[in-house]
């Protein structure tokens, strides 16, 4: 990971699912203007191959789902690496199925990760950044929490939560200097798109980018997925002083696919 001065310099940042896809490409685009960045995952292996790639990333193993177990690794992480600057909700997971065949299982934890999980280091965070009287936090939705996708309601519907919990989460830090945005990311290629795919990847992702009626779907207007780098910048922008006077903002990153609905 190459390193360029930043207003990011020495700053720490705090990224929720780094072991892989967006997590991951986030984790590395701080790096890359200077951040200190505490890695935080539930599986150990991925981030621990992203900490062999910089000094600059420390790795926490952590379950987002677990409100107590969040307290002690934020405490333990400004402990150790100082007082977090910004906050990355990227961890999250997809279930997918019809509503009348989707499990409570199923349901219950996605809500526990995608949800209450953005809620349980926002509060852990945000009390200390409006302490400090700054900080940035930015949670990775998707444009499938402002547009209806069958088969998809449990996330989705999570997403929206977590989408409109950041935007109130917002509002009430907003005059301690604190900002809170969202970045809503379409089809993107990371490992949860491609295993939607099936085998013959390179047919599923064309019929991605030419959408498909038969499930409501329009297009990738600018025809192409986007990488974990795309969404990654837009979060960068977000958690950096150039968008300083933008707080509550849900950024669509989708080639647009929602056509902004």
């Amino acid at each position: 990971m190459s390193v360029q001065k930043s207003e990011f310099a020495g700053a720490v940042a705090m990224v929720t699912g780094a072991g892989q896809g967006i997590g991951a490409a986030v984790a590395r685009a701080l790096v890359a203007e200077g951040a200190v960045v505490a890695a935080v995952d539930r599986n150990p292996g991925p981030l621990a191959a992203l900490a062999a790639e910089s000094p600059a990333v420390h790795p926490y193993v952590l379950d987002v789902a677990d409100g107590r177990a969040v307290d002690d690794t934020v405490d333990l992480i400004e402990r150790q690496l100082g007082p977090i600057a910004a906050l990355v909700n990227v961890a999250g997971i997809l279930r997918t199925a019809p509503v009348v065949e989707l499990t409570d299982q199923d349901w219950a934890e996605t809500f526990a990760v995608n949800t209450t999980g953005v809620f349980h280091t926002g509060r852990a965070v945000g009390r200390r950044m409006a302490g400090r009287g700054r900080g940035a936090v930015v949670t990775v939705g998707s444009n499938a929490a402002g547009v209806p996708r069958a088969g998809m309601a449990a996330y989705a519907a999570s997403k929206a939560a977590a989408t409109m919990f950041t935007r109130c989460l917002g509002l009430e830090l907003a005059r301690s200097g604190v900002r809170c945005n969202i970045v809503s990311p379409g089809s993107t290629d990371t490992g949860m798109q491609r295993a939607l795919w099936g085998e013959d990847a390179e047919a599923a992702e064309q019929r991605v980018i030419d959408g498909d009626l038969g499930a409501w779907r329009v297009g990738i207007p600018l025809g192409r997925i986007a990488a974990p780098a795309d969404i990654a910048e837009a979060v960068v922008f977000l958690a950096s002083d150039r968008a300083r006077h933008i707080t509550m903002h849900d950024l669509y990153v989708d080639g647009g696919a929602t056509l902004r609905a």
